[in-house]
């Protein structure tokens, strides 16, 4: 479901959860997070520190393009580390969406909501993937074509990464907040594609 523009969780303005979403964390909290975790909980937590890292990653390449100016340098270096971006936050979400939500579902009926606003998350950023593949081809073609607009097109590509930034790493948080209690106190009982996030 597209968020709208009154829709107080809607993951481009919110700034957290509500507390009838936080009732597994509160019984876990993050303090709590860091020693004898389930394997899948541990490996979820794996997952979204290098989706934070290739955000900094990628924040600080246009850090120094900003900086020196050089396009053709940025180029080199972001288009494959935003490749490498989309690729895995795509998967990573398919396979939450697709095989892990459902699951969580059954297992605890009371967080439905919690995993309905996840999963529109997932569409929020998913148009903002597809907006940063379109941006990050024009600005290659720009490179490629020697184009005048190459300046344009990296400011735009960017700016997009930019903006991207705060609510995935927003996501990200409000995931684990419901996703590793569940997992943690709950357990997935054997289910679910084994190595999967």
């Amino acid at each position: 479901m597209p968020e709208t523009p009154d829709d107080a969780l809607a993951l481009m303005s919110r700034a957290g959860l509500p507390p009838g979403f936080l009732y597994l964390r509160d019984a876990f909290p993050r303090d709590r997070w860091t020693t004898r975790l389930d394997e899948t909980a541990a490996f979820w937590l794996q997952m979204h520190a290098s989706f934070r890292g290739h955000q900094a990653h990628m924040d600080g390449l246009i850090g120094q393009w900003r900086a020196n100016g050089d396009a053709t340098a940025l180029h080199r270096q972001l288009i494959p580390a935003l490749q490498a971006f989309l690729q895995h936050l795509d998967g990573h979400h398919r396979v939450e969406s697709g095989q892990y939500f459902p699951m969580m579902r059954r297992i605890e009926p009371q967080i439905g909501a919690g995993i309905d606003l996840l999963d529109r998350d997932h569409d929020a950023i998913h148009e903002t993937l597809e907006a940063l593949f379109r941006n990050g081809l024009a600005f290659h073609q720009a490179v490629s074509t020697n184009a005048a607009d190459v300046t344009d097109r990296a400011n735009r590509l960017s700016d997009l990464i930019d903006g991207n930034a705060r609510p995935l790493l927003r996501h990200l948080e409000d995931e684990e907040d419901i996703v590793i209690p569940l997992i943690q106190m709950r357990g997935l009982h054997g289910e679910g594609p084994p190595g999967a996030s």
